[in-house]
């Protein structure tokens, strides 16, 4: 679940230009496509693998994963939502 990794990454570069870290997230949503519940150990490790080179706190901030039929692109795997606090 490579793509899970490249959106972290991506979702850690854009809040890092607007001053957030993962340490300021409250709350994560994965929109996955295609979603199988057998698949969840490979992406908490794809999850687990990351977290340490983006700052993502472990234990996580609360998480939603949510299996939808397709996003807005159909080449669009996952899609991550990150809510930060900043004060």
């Amino acid at each position: 679940m490579s793509t899970c990794r490249d959106h972290l990454s991506s979702t850690w570069s854009s809040s890092s230009r607007c001053g957030a870290g993962f340490g300021d997230v409250v709350r994560l949503s994965f929109y996955v496509t295609k979603w199988a519940p057998e698949q969840i150990t490979e992406f908490l490790s794809d999850v687990d693998r990351l977290a340490a080179g983006i700052g993502l706190p472990q234990p996580m901030p609360p998480a939603s994963l949510i299996g939808v039929e397709y996003l807005f692109e159909p080449d669009v795997l996952v899609e991550v939502e990150a809510t930060a606090v900043l004060e």
